[in-house]
């Protein structure tokens, strides 16, 4: 029962409203339907299938808001999870920042769900998973991966108007391939909504290469280098950059859009909308019908989500906000998409191997990993290369390298871009490959 249709889901929730005595209410029903196979060491490790549908109520008395769930269905179960829900709003304080229910909206339709990948089989898993341990057994390599697929249903309903429904499909798997005596490590991550795009075979031999070329790799001072970073190394800073775009946290002074005032500036803005940050070339945007990240047309609130460019020709286009904060500052809301903050980064037209082969000298990063924040304000931050860092020289990759430490900022880092490459999908978002010039790396480490 985990997935239902728009009809079945409507029928539902109109049900869950009708008991209702709040104010006003709003339900959330969410079904799932995923499996995943896990290997370790050559050798499956775990195999399994979740299987769930649960509705959420909100429910308030002017201010005062109460939430509860459940996952039973009959009408004495359902009345039962709205009565909880209105017993515990009549409890709460008032919330400050309460904001009364959308009203209906328009959404428009988005191609999410393919049924390919919601009739994926423990079969295909297992075949998955066997396409990355074989040929890692043939080349004396250890390989550990995760695939997962989801099938997934989420509706929405208030009772001032809103009613929104959707079904998505989603395929995600990684892996990291090593040589027996730790001394070489691969890594590859690949993500669809259309498991008909999704070669395990194809992704595997790409760390099963890294693994093998990254043996023996040699120390190289810390610095101030060109780096190419594919597209996994480079979503992770840039997916911090995103998520850093709040309006509140500039309009406070907690981010790095705050605006700081000058000295007898009077009627200064308190954020950096409409300022240029970085090179003409950046723009990130959110769109639910990019063809290859499809998101819900809707937000969590039922608001509906079209196509919005966050950051247009390196300068802040627009700002994410909730409702309440927009109404308080008398400004646009921008909402996002549920179920994530979906990103889309235009690129260029260098290939990877292009770049290496124009570069002089430089570092191929494959993955960034355990990046933590140093500064809010200009959003430092500090990780590790991982999984197959390579030298450059003279447009040839020479040999590999000890991983680094590095410490750097997207902002900077969106300042020195020298190439970009084709965006490709990586955890829900677009990426390209970039290629950026002093970036810093401040130590060594040991670690493969």
């Amino acid at each position: 029962m985990s997935i239902i249709n728009e009809k079945k889901a409507k029928a539902i929730l109109k049900k869950v409203i009708a008991f209702s005595k709040a104010d006003e209410i709003e339900c959330n029903l969410d079904g799932q339907l995923t499996g995943n196979i896990r290997y370790a060491r050559n050798t499956v490790t775990t195999a399994g299938e979740v299987n769930d549908l649960t509705l959420a109520v909100q429910s308030s008395f002017g201010k005062k808001v109460g939430v509860a769930t459940i996952n039973e269905f009959d009408d004495a179960s359902l009345e039962k999870v709205v009565r909880r829900a209105e017993e515990l709003a009549k409890l709460a304080p008032d919330n400050p920042e309460f904001m009364p229910n959308l009203g209906a909206q328009k959404y428009t339709e988005t191609n999410t769900f393919f049924e390919s990948t919601a009739k994926v089989t423990p079969e295909f898993r297992a075949k998955a998973a066997d396409d990355g341990i074989t040929p890692s057994k043939k080349n004396k390599l250890v390989a550990s991966g995760f695939l997962t697929d989801s099938y997934t249903m989420s509706a929405i309903m208030n009772s001032t108007g809103v009613f929104a429904y959707n079904i998505s499909t989603n395929v995600s798997f990684s892996a990291t391939i090593r040589t027996e005596d730790g001394r070489g490590s691969g890594w590859v991550t690949r993500d669809f909504s259309d498991i008909k795009k999704m070669n395990t075979a194809e992704a595997s031999q790409i760390a099963i290469e890294k693994s093998l070329g990254s043996v023996d790799a040699k120390e190289l001072e810390p610095g101030k280098y060109t780096v190419i970073l594919e597209p996994a190394a480079g979503v992770g800073l840039i997916g911090r950059l995103f998520n850093n775009m709040g309006q509140r946290g500039a309009d406070e002074g907690r981010s790095f859009l705050s605006y700081k005032a000058k000295d007898g500036e009077k009627d200064a803005p308190k954020n950096k909308l409409g300022e240029k940050m970085f090179d003409e070339r950046v723009n990130i945007w959110s769109d639910p019908h990019h063809p290859d990240v499809p998101t819900p047309p809707f937000a969590g609130d039922g608001a509906a989500v079209g196509k919005t460019y966050w950051i247009k020709k390196g300068k802040i286009n627009e700002m994410q906000n909730s409702r309440y904060w927009a109404d308080k500052t008398g400004t646009e809301y921008n909402p996002t998409a549920t179920g994530g903050n979906q990103w889309i980064m235009d690129g260029g037209d260098e290939s990877v191997k292009e770049m290496i082969k124009n570069t002089r000298r430089g570092i191929l990063v494959t993955r960034l990993w355990y990046i933590r924040q140093l500064d809010p304000q200009t959003l430092l931050y500090t990780g590790l290369t991982r999984d197959g860092t390579f030298y450059i020289e003279n447009g040839k990759i020479k040999y590999p390298v000890k991983n680094f430490r590095f410490n750097e900022s997207p902002i900077v880092m969106l300042n020195n871009i020298e190439a970009l490459g084709k965006p490709v999908r990586i955890n829900g978002n677009m990426m390209p490959p970039m290629k950026i010039r002093d970036f810093t790396f401040s130590s060594l480490s040991d670690a493969v």
